[in-house]
């Protein structure tokens, strides 16, 4: 905030905000901690800690990759998801995030590549916020690194949150970051997106999946994930254990089942090599999220 009197904080004050910021970021790690471990194939067993619904509602979470039925969701079930959703944690309380509710199947696929019964983008966004200000005679800048990673939090908090209410009242999901695939421009121009201090993060796509799927993607939920008390740098056979794992079909980590006829020893050195190996270095030249953030004020110039 610049141009107005500002009430330094104390160092209680300074506890608690740290204090808070690290709940809420426990809170998401809650969230991703519970994912599920995913079996033999065509099983969805119920882990013995799943003794009460919210639980179970957890851990059948999937992903629905494009299909989608030709099936509407009703108003209030989106309703309800969207009520749901914000009452996750945030940062101050100040919900800097915002949600544009797409149903146009040709604009989904424009925006993200998908489309289902509607399509949820969630952009990190504190207009609202310097809206408020202006009208009370504040000049409110959230133009610093910070401000972005805090709302992007908050946002993406928001996020699992809706997938979970979706999937509580039967409704699939699938959340994609092809919103930054091609031009990410082309947000502004379709959305009409503020210029500045808004900047679009995850697409959320729902709808009814037209057929169960075969399994459920696994997760890692041991050694290398969770650190019990302080951060626990992998041994040599802990990483080899890491790698039997993503090797083991039967646990699904993976997105390519066929590693092996084509060639690659493990499922890593196709992951490496095959799928992230543009990204083996560091970038050389500046990409084009970051002229995007810094043109939306949120990189320090």
């Amino acid at each position: 905030m610049k141009n107005s009197p500002r009430t330094p904080l104390s160092h209680d004050s300074g506890s608690s905000r740290r204090a808070f910021l690290r709940r809420t970021a426990l809170a998401g790690g809650a969230l991703l901690l519970l994912a599920p471990r995913s079996r033999a194939a065509g099983t969805d067993p119920a882990p013995a800690t799943t003794d009460n619904e919210t639980l179970r509602t957890i851990h059948r979470l999937r992903s629905t990759h494009g299909n989608f039925a030709d099936r509407t969701i009703p108003d209030e079930t989106l309703q309800t998801i969207l009520r749901a959703s914000v009452r996750a944690a945030g940062a101050s309380n100040n919900q800097s995030y915002s949600i544009i509710v797409v149903k146009d199947p040709q604009m989904m696929k424009d925006l993200c590549g998908y489309a289902g019964s509607c399509l949820l983008l969630f952009c990190a966004d504190y207009n609202r916020m310097k809206a408020t200000a202006a009208a009370l005679g504040y000049d409110y800048q959230p133009g610093t690194v910070v401000d972005f990673v805090n709302a992007a939090i908050n946002t993406l908090l928001v996020v699992q949150t809706a997938v979970i209410a979706a999937r509580s009242l039967g409704v699939d999901s699938l959340l994609t970051n092809g919103v930054h695939r091609g031009d990410i421009e082309r947000h502004w121009k379709l959305l009409d997106l503020p210029a500045t201090h808004c900047f679009p993060l995850l697409a959320l796509v729902l709808g009814y999946a037209d057929r169960e799927p075969a399994y459920r993607t696994g997760r890692l939920d041991g050694l290398g994930v969770i650190h019990e008390g302080k951060y626990h740098t992998p041994t040599k056979a802990e990483v080899d254990d890491l790698i039997r794992q993503y090797d083991d079909k039967e646990r699904h980590l993976g997105l390519n089942t066929d590693w092996d006829k084509q060639g690659y020893p493990h499922y890593l050195d196709w992951y490496f090599r095959a799928w992230v190996g543009r990204n083996l270095k560091p970038g050389t030249k500046e990409t084009q999220m970051l002229r995007l953030l810094k043109r939306s004020g949120f990189i320090e110039v």
